[in-house]
């Protein structure tokens, strides 16, 4: 009967597992900080985005019962934009605790997201949270490991080996038997996780399910379906490698080290050091220095805003900017604001290009680590990775400037150019312009993106594949009993 002895290695295997103190007790505590972990994603979703919800909706009630004003006050009025927690952040909290999900948009200043969990939590937090991935992706490969380490090497010890390899039973049946034990005990572990994270991620939609999310999520359940599975096969290898089960655990534990602590730590330090990023106050610096260079709209002496004055006057064909048919403020508060914005988009792209080198360097390390390749590809389908980051600031940065422009237009269309005398009323325009500026609402990057995004990781999960089938291949040509 086809696959009937690799189903009794896989029944011997699992049989072993659940007779064995230790490893129930080890997948108890995994048990618990996974529904630990599934608990409080959840807590922290849905109260992130109902306080996200409430204070946007503040937000756009104070700036619509702003009353009547000069445009340019309102410009500097400001708003807010706030950016919801994505569904699958409930599995994978990513880099959302450091980043922020919120920035203030002003005329002439570019701001960076704001209010981090980082900055209001206790130094706990720099030692990682508990989420789903974090546990699927650091733990559960441990206890795999631990399990797994004896699977041959045991019997090896015991004579088991040579007997079984004595009555017919072929290297290639004994890997895959054992190794397809190890994968039915893991899915003990994550059977019910797939099902808790895929109830959440319904509930968090409230039933408005579509194509994109859905995708999310299967991708999301399949890569570390395959991800835990690559370190089922890798303890078989190591323990069918190993003379002692002693030797076979020393060697797994080291691997795991260096996989999931020694390399990505490593990978991001390197990363740095190869395409060094400039400080903040630096950057900052940089902009306000070429934007002085351009020119400077609150000065009216700079050379740039006087020769664009003069080349008003002359097409219009009058001696004082009072006579133009615009106000003229508003037309120099609307050329700085390109000017600045242009000048911040570019340096903005410079710096991405090198958080991109970085990035690119540590992405290019899951060849070498399948647990960089996990952990880049759940942040990003979890939408909670630095490219969703920049996706939210580029459209809350083209939501200011859009902002910032009409302001300044409704300046120059209804603003006249004659300066108010000591009696008279202040200029100001009716509240019904500002009102009409439409809400901010963020649209999450979609799936497509994500491939874009992620294509090293994705063409590394194919290389580990390839990979450990040769391996084994080629040992069940070399391995002996003893």
């Amino acid at each position: 009967m086809a696959l009937r002895i690799e189903k009794l290695i896989a029944r011997q295997v699992w049989v072993t597992a659940f007779t064995n103190r230790a490893f129930l007790w080890l997948s108890l505590g995994i048990g618990l900080l996974l529904t630990y972990a599934a608990v409080t994603g959840w807590v922290t979703v849905r109260q992130q985005n109902a306080t996200g919800r409430t204070y946007q909706q503040q937000a756009r009630q104070d700036w619509l019962s702003n009353p009547d004003k000069h445009p340019h006050r309102m410009a500097h009025y400001g708003h807010f934009a706030f950016r919801p927690k994505a569904p699958l952040s409930v599995f994978d909290f990513g880099m959302e605790s450091f980043l922020g999900n919120t920035i203030y948009l002003e005329a002439h200043k570019q701001n960076s997201v704001n209010f981090s969990e980082a900055g209001f939590s206790t130094g706990l937090l720099r030692f990682g949270e508990i989420s789903l991935a974090m546990v699927l992706q650091l733990l559960l490969p441990l206890l795999l490991f631990f399990l797994g380490f004896g699977t041959i090497a045991s019997d090896r010890e015991t004579g088991t080996l040579k007997l079984l390899l004595s009555q017919g039973v072929s290297w290639r049946q004994l890997l895959a038997g054992k190794t397809l034990g190890l994968m039915a005990v893991m899915l003990t572990l994550y059977g019910p996780v797939m099902l808790a994270t895929s109830a959440l991620w319904f509930r968090l939609l409230e039933g408005t399910i579509g194509a994109d999310q859905t995708i999310r999520l299967l991708l999301l359940l399949g890569a570390h379906f395959l991800y835990l599975s690559f370190f089922c096969v890798i303890a078989v290898l190591v323990s069918a490698r190993s003379q002692t089960a002693k030797t076979a655990l020393v060697s797994l534990i080291g691997l795991w080290l260096m996989l999931t602590l020694v390399l990505p730590r490593a990978s991001q330090a390197l990363g740095s050091y190869l395409y060094p990023a400039p400080s903040k106050v630096k950057f900052l610096a940089d902009i306000q220095t070429d934007v002085l260079k351009e020119g400077d709209s609150h000065n009216p002496s700079d050379p740039h805003y006087k020769g664009l004055k003069d080349s008003l006057l002359m097409a219009y064909q009058v001696d004082s900017v009072q006579k133009l048919p615009f106000n003229y403020s508003g037309f120099v508060m609307a050329e700085g604001e390109k000017i600045s914005a242009h000048l911040y988009n570019d340096h903005f792209q410079g710096l991405l290009a090198i958080y991109d080198q970085q990035n690119r360097f540590s992405k290019a390390m899951a060849f070498v680590d399948p647990y960089l390749a996990i952990r880049n590809l759940s942040m990003a389908l979890s939408g909670t990775d630095f490219a969703s980051y920049v996706d939210f600031q580029q459209q809350a940065e083209q939501y200011r400037y859009e902002m910032a422009q009409t302001m300044n237009d409704l300046q120059i269309r209804f603003i006249s150019n004659r300066k108010p005398g000591p009696t008279d009323k202040p200029y100001q325009i009716d509240r019904k312009y500002w009102q009409k500026l439409p809400e901010f609402t963020y649209q999450p990057m979609a799936v497509g993106g994500v491939f874009r995004h992620e294509f090293i990781p994705l063409l590394a999960f194919v290389f580990w594949v390839g990979l450990l089938l040769v391996v084994a291949w080629r040992l069940t040509k070399t391995l002996k009993a003893v």
